[in-house]
């Protein structure tokens, strides 16, 4: 077959022009991150991460902590989002054992204390930490001329009646993270009977945090006193009141075995097709970028370093010194057995 001079000359001009074409970009690659419903991040703060990585983030919320670790795990073999941001050291031993999570040693862990690294594997690595502590409405004990709960047994006390609000263990992460102060401070001797002494003293229980914290606190038009919630929910609440204050209106009960810490993980998921930009995602939630946005976003504080706090939080917040202390081993051997004691206890 002759080809003709004037085909072969054309085919090669075609041929150079598009070798000197410049490349068309790639599109951007998208990001599932897998969380629960009280996350927040600064739209600024995603967007430099999208803009210096070519990605779209898109967050998956699927409940409070609790109720997404478990739809991880039950999704293991068909994974929902390619990160899981959320589960925390009560619900840890779950995610671990159910094997979704890919290990990942991220070059920020350098930066962060040993003290809340619990996955010597790094399928889990830690994000951010708070303590679950009492809250309770100055305003409404000064006008009833009551004092306010010093401790976990003042609760028991006829005149907090009716004042409480806690959230479910069995649904939510600080309710579970509450539980397990009663336990690390009663003992496991002790804490049902404390329990059926809130009951008898009319505690309310709700299924979430949102719930207990914005429906039912007084300080946001509910009918409870007290809540369980964080110890930097106060001056979180001064930063954001409606009217410039001095000094938080709300305030967090810290005495000794009354707090439980809470440690917040972020982890692979396993099976994910967007494993480079899951390691560049963690990265950058360890970073200060993202972590000195933490505390204003999610009430919960950094576990980098280097990250700095805002001075509302340096001035106006009280931490405790001692929390009440349950080693994850037995949250591990223990937590449903303790679930299913609570709940035949206080809801049945």
């Amino acid at each position: 077959m002759k080809i003709s001079l004037k085909f072969l000359l054309c085919s090669l001009l075609l041929g150079a022009l598009a070798a000197c074409a410049p490349a068309v970009p790639e599109g951007p690659r998208t990001l599932t991150v897998m969380t629960h419903d009280s996350f927040a991040v600064s739209e600024e703060v995603v967007a430099a991460f999208e803009a210096e990585h070519n990605a779209d983030v898109v967050f998956l919320k699927l409940g409070d902590a609790g109720e997404a670790t478990n739809k991880a795990v039950l999704a293991a073999d068909v994974p929902l989002a390619d990160v899981f941001y959320g589960v925390d050291n009560t619900f840890l031993s779950r995610a671990l054992d159910g094997g979704i999570f890919e290990p990942y040693q991220s070059p920020v862990l350098a930066d962060i204390p040993d003290e809340f690294e619990l996955d010597p594997e790094h399928r889990a690595l830690p994000v951010d930490y708070g303590d679950v502590c009492l809250n309770y409405d100055i305003a409404y004990f000064a006008d009833n001329d009551t004092a306010p709960p010093a401790n976990l047994e003042d609760l028991l006390k006829p005149e907090y009646a009716s004042l409480l609000v806690v959230e479910n263990p069995a649904t939510s992460s600080p309710g579970l993270a509450f539980l397990f102060a009663t336990i690390g401070h009663f003992g496991e001797d002790g804490y049902l009977d404390y329990w059926r002494g809130l009951v008898a003293n009319d505690v309310k229980v709700v299924n979430d945090w949102e719930t207990a914290f914005f429906t039912e606190f007084s300080r946001w038009g509910g009918e409870r006193p007290i809540v369980v919630s964080y110890a930097s929910s106060p001056p979180v609440d001064l930063i954001f009141a409606e009217e410039p204050v001095d000094a938080p209106v709300t305030a967090a009960v810290v005495s000794d075995g009354s707090c439980f810490r809470q440690i917040e993980f972020v982890g692979i998921l396993k099976g994910t097709q967007q494993r480079e930009l899951a390691e560049d995602w963690i990265d950058f939630m360890l970073s200060t970028t993202f972590q000195e946005d933490l505390p204003l976003q999610m009430f919960v504080f950094p576990v980098n370093p280097n990250a700095q706090l805002q001075p509302e939080f340096v001035n106006f917040l009280i931490e405790p010194e001692e929390t009440a202390l349950v080693s994850p081993a037995d949250i591990a051997a223990h937590r449903e057995e303790w679930i299913e004691a609570w709940t035949d206890t206080v809801l049945r």
